[in-house]
C-alpha cells in the first residue's frame, strides 16, 4: 500500500478541496475528524459547534434518527424527532437551557422550580398522585378513589367548603361571634348564646339532611332565667313538630338530624332532659270552628280529622264532649233504644287532653238501625284521642215478636229498655246495662225493664236509658216506659242536652186499651210507638244528639218495627290565646 505524507494540501480549484471521488470511502486513521461544522452538499450544517455548544441540524431542519439507532448523552434543542425513534438523555432542555424533563436516579422531574406545567386538554392520568415525600395524595383502585393515606390529616383551605363528605360528629365553634339576638343556625357550627338580656331564639337549619349537626351552649349561665328557644323551622325535634327550650343553667346541647320521623335529637342522652317542649297554645283545623273569647270550639257531626299545627306544654290542653250514636228501639211493644254514651270533662268533670302537633282522627258514631220483628241494633262508638264513648244499647223486642233471649235490652253507653212481656202472666224483661264498658265519670245509665204482664194483653216496653237518668218502667198498664233524660252541657257556650233514651212501645189504640205514647228523654230521645199519638214505630232518635229510637207498638202478633237511633257528635274546646 502506498503512503504519501505532506504538511499541507492547498485547494486545486477555487476554495474546494476534494478527498476521494464519488462512491469512494475515505478512511481517517483513529476516526478523528476535527472541524467547526460538518455540512451537507447544499451547504447546510449537519453538525456545528460554537464554543461548548454542539448543534445538530439548523433552524427549520427535521432531524431523523433511524428506528434501530440510539442517541445517548445530553440532548438540547427544539428539533423534531421522528415517531418511533428512541432518544436517551439525562435532561431534555428548552432553548433557554431550562429543563423540560430531567432524571436523577429513578426520579423523573417534569419542568423546573418556578415553571408552570400545562397539560393539554387538562387530562392528567395516573393511578396515584404523590407528594414530594412520596406520600399518596390521591390514589385509585378500580372504582374506589382514596384521598390521602392512613394517618394523614386532610385540611380545607381557609374559606373553602366541601359537600357530600358528611361530618365526623363535631362542630366548628363560632367563638368569634357570641350570639346576643335571634339567629338561624347553619349545619356544622356550634354557637355560644348569651341570654343575659333576655331569651334568644336559635332557628335550626331548613330542609336538613341526615347527619346535619348543630350545637348550642349557654354562654353566661343564664338559660335557667332567660331560656334558649330552639325553633324547629319545619322539622321535628325528638319526634314532635314543636319548638323546644333549653332551660338548664350552663347547658350545652348538640343536635343531629336523623330522619323525618324523629328529626333533630340530642346526641348525649344525659342532655336530653335539658331540652323540653316550649309551651305553646293550640292552633288547629277540622270540623266546624267557632270562636268564643279566647277559646276555639270545633264541632264534628261526622268523621273527620282534628289537625294540630302547634301546641305544647301545660297550656296546650283540650276540653271535649264525645257523644256516641243512640240505639234503635225494639219491635212489637219493644223497649226504647238507649242514648249514646256521653263523656265530657267540661266544665270540671276530669282533666283535659294534652295536645301536641299532629293529626287526631275523629269518629262520630252512627245511630243503631231498627229490625223488623226483633230487638233494635245498638249505636256505634264516637272517638276523640283517648276518649271513646260507647254506642247506646238497642231496645229489646216484645215477647210476641222475637225469639227467646232477644227481649232483653242491649247494654252500651246507656242500656236499652226491655221488650214488652208476653201474655198470661209473663215476667218482666230486663233493660240493658249502662256505662258499659265502665268508665269514670259514668257515660250513661241502665235501661228500664218492661212491666210484668199480670193478665193477657198488657204488653208495654221499658224506656231506654239516657246520659242523665235510667229508662222508665211502664207507669200504667197501658203505656210504655219513658226514655231516660240526657245531660245538658255548655261546652259550646250555651246549654245543650244530648243522649236521651227512647220511649218504650205501647199497645195500639185499635188493639185493646191504650194510653198516650211513652215520651223519649230530653236530648234527642224518640217517643215510643203506639197510643193515639205514637204511630206504629215511634220516633227516631235526634240526629247528632245521640238520642235513642222509640220502641215499636203492639198491634198484633205481627212485626211492628221500632225506630232508628240518632247519630252522635264530637265537640273540642281549647284556649288559643291569653
Amino acid at each position: 500500500m502506498s503512503k504519501i505524507e505532506v504538511n499541507e494540501i492547498d485547494a486545486q480549484t477555487g476554495n474546494t478541496i476534494t478527498v476521494g471521488s464519488a462512491c469512494k470511502s475515505v478512511a481517517v486513521p483513529g476516526n478523528v475528524v476535527k472541524t467547526n461544522a460538518v455540512q451537507a452538499s447544499d451547504g447546510g450544517n449537519i453538525v456545528s459547534q460554537c464554543g461548548t455548544t454542539n448543534t445538530i441540524g439548523a433552524g427549520g431542519d427535521t432531524t431523523n434518527v433511524p428506528g434501530a439507532a440510539v442517541v445517548t448523552g445530553n440532548v438540547t434543542g427544539a428539533n423534531l424527532i421522528s415517531s418511533g425513534n428512541v432518544i436517551k438523555s439525562n435532561a431534555l432542555q428548552a432553548s433557554d437551557a431550562g429543563n423540560i424533563i430531567s432524571q436523577s436516579g429513578t426520579t423523573n422531574t417534569l419542568g423546573a422550580s418556578g415553571d408552570t406545567v400545562t397539560v393539554a386538554g387538562n387530562d392528567l392520568r395516573s393511578d396515584a398522585y404523590k407528594a414530594a415525600d412520596g406520600g399518596i395524595i390521591i390514589s385509585q383502585s378500580g372504582t374506589n378513589i382514596t384521598l390521602g393515606a392512613s394517618g394523614d390529616t386532610i385540611s380545607l383551605a381557609s374559606g373553602a367548603s366541601q359537600t357530600g363528605f358528611g361530618r365526623t360528629g363535631t362542630v366548628d365553634w363560632q367563638t368569634g361571634s357570641i350570639k346576643t339576638s335571634n339567629f338561624t343556625a347553619a349545619s356544622g357550627e356550634g354557637y355560644f348564646i348569651n341570654t343575659t338580656s333576655g331569651s334568644i331564639t336559635a332557628t335550626l337549619p331548613s330542609s336538613p339532611s341526615a347527619g346535619d349537626i348543630v350545637a348550642l351552649a349557654d354562654y353566661a349561665n343564664t338559660a335557667d332565667s332567660n331560656n334558649i328557644i330552639v325553633a324547629n323551622n319545619g322539622s321535628k325535634i325528638m319526634g314532635v313538630l314543636n319548638n323546644f327550650i333549653i332551660s338548664v343553667e350552663g347547658s350545652s346541647v348538640t343536635f343531629v338530624f336523623i330522619d323525618s320521623t324523629q328529626g333533630w335529637r340530642p346526641t348525649d342522652a344525659s342532655k336530653a332532659t335539658d331540652v323540653t317542649e316550649q309551651a305553646a297554645y293550640i292552633s288547629a283545623t277540622g270540623g266546624s270552628i267557632a270562636t268564643c273569647g279566647d277559646f276555639k270550639i270545633h264541632t264534628f257531626t261526622g268523621p273527620g280529622t282534628f289537625c294540630v299545627s302547634a301546641g305544647s306544654g301545660s297550656i296546650a290542653v283540650a276540653d271535649y264532649r264525645v257523644v256516641a250514636g243512640g240505639g234503635a228501639g225494639g219491635a212489637v211493644s219493644g223497649g226504647g233504644g238507649a242514648g249514646g254514651g256521653h263523656r265530657t270533662n267540661y266544665p270540671s268533670g276530669c282533666s283535659g287532653i294534652p295536645i301536641s302537633s299532629g293529626a287526631y282522627p275523629i269518629t262520630v258514631g252512627a245511630g243503631g238501625s231498627a229490625q223488623s220483628g226483633n230487638f233494635g241494633n245498638s249505636g256505634s262508638n264516637s272517638i276523640f284521642s283517648t276518649i271513646t264513648s260507647a254506642g247506646g244499647g238497642g231496645g229489646g223486642g216484645g215477647n210476641d215478636g222475637p225469639g227467646p233471649g232477644d227481649n232483653t235490652g242491649r247494654s252500651g253507653g246507656s242500656g236499652g229498655g226491655g221488650g214488652g212481656a208476653g201474655p198470661d202472666g209473663s215476667g218482666a224483661n230486663p233493660g240493658g246495662s249502662g256505662n258499659s264498658p265502665p268508665v269514670s265519670p259514668s257515660q250513661g245509665n241502665d235501661g228500664g225493664p218492661s212491666s210484668p204482664s199480670p193478665a193477657s194483653n198488657t204488653r208495654h216496653g221499658g224506656g231506654g236509658g239516657g246520659a242523665g237518668a235510667t229508662g222508665g218502667t211502664s207507669p200504667t198498664p197501658n203505656r210504655g216506659g219513658f226514655g231516660g233524660n240526657g245531660t245538658a252541657n255548655s261546652i259550646t257556650n250555651s246549654p245543650v242536652t244530648y243522649a236521651g233514651g227512647g220511649g218504650g212501645g205501647s199497645r195500639s189504640p185499635g188493639f185493646g186499651s191504650s194510653g198516650p205514647s211513652a215520651p223519649g228523654g230530653s236530648g234527642g230521645g224518640g217517643k215510643g210507638g203506639g197510643g193515639p199519638d205514637g204511630g206504629a214505630n215511634g220516633a227516631a232518635g235526634g240526629t247528632n244528639q245521640g238520642g235513642g229510637g222509640g220502641g215499636g207498638q203492639y198491634a198484633s202478633a205481627g212485626a211492628d218495627t221500632g225506630s232508628n237511633g240518632g247519630s252522635g257528635i264530637v265537640i273540642i274546646r281549647y284556649r288559643f290565646q291569653q
